[in-house]
């Protein structure tokens, strides 16, 4: 809870300032109002990956151009088509309290974004331990609207996952994802470890990294 707490936090843009008691009530507050309304559910699918240069990159029956996420996938022979999604309930529990509370929606946003980063973890770990029986490797999670890799891509995987029947996550005409708290994203494997940090370039510390985006980092 205590990491969680952090990210909410950090996700409220707190930065060095501290937090004051109240807030640090309606956080713990949030949390537990959002772990009896999520209803989690993930679903991923494993692909072949071709790679053909710097940025055109092939799996299933969809190519995709994309300097950054052929950076990412450098070294990789498969790929992980990953989504997951907090369910409606989180959605309706940020509706109704925005219509009364709008400081304790925006603290309850903040927390949401923590509780689907830290679902979306604990995914990543489960699918790692299953392709590391394989000796592949897991590389950190690329979503659609990273870098150059279009968020267009998005209406893509998530049909490529059949997300709609299987988690009951679609997407609108303005590429608005249903439920809100919801994320696609898709993870290389390699047969070479890399330690890559599992929440990617901008939580890690080596600029010189080979693998690491450019776009939007210090």
């Amino acid at each position: 809870m205590e990491q969680l707490k952090k990210e909410a936090v950090r996700y409220l843009v707190y930065g060095k300032n501290a937090v004051d008691a109240q807030t640090l009530e309606l956080i713990e507050e949030s949390f537990m109002n959002l772990q009896s309304a999520a209803g989690r559910k993930s679903i991923y699918r494993i692909f072949d990956l071709s790679l053909a240069g710097k940025e055109n990159i092939r799996f299933g029956n969809l190519e995709v151009k994309s300097k950054s996420l052929g950076k990412n996938l450098l070294g990789c022979d498969k790929i992980v088509l990953f989504g997951a999604t907090l369910g409606v309930g989180v959605d309706q529990l940020l509706f109704r309290t925005s219509k009364t509370d709008m400081a304790r929606a925006v603290v309850l946003q903040a927390c949401a974004a923590a509780l689907l980063e830290e679902y979306c973890d604990a995914c990543q770990d489960e699918i790692a331990e299953e392709l590391k029986r394989e000796g592949r490797f897991l590389r950190p999670r690329f979503s659609p609207g990273y870098g150059d890799f279009s968020i267009e891509y998005q209406r893509n995987v998530i049909r490529m996952l059949d997300s709609a029947k299987t988690i009951g996550l679609t997407i609108t005409d303005s590429m608005m994802m249903v439920p809100s708290k919801s994320v696609t994203a898709v993870i290389g494997a390699s047969t070479l470890l890399i330690h890559c940090h599992r929440q990617g370039c901008e939580a890690c510390g080596k600029k010189d990294c080979i693998y690491r985006r450019q776009e939007n980092l210090p």
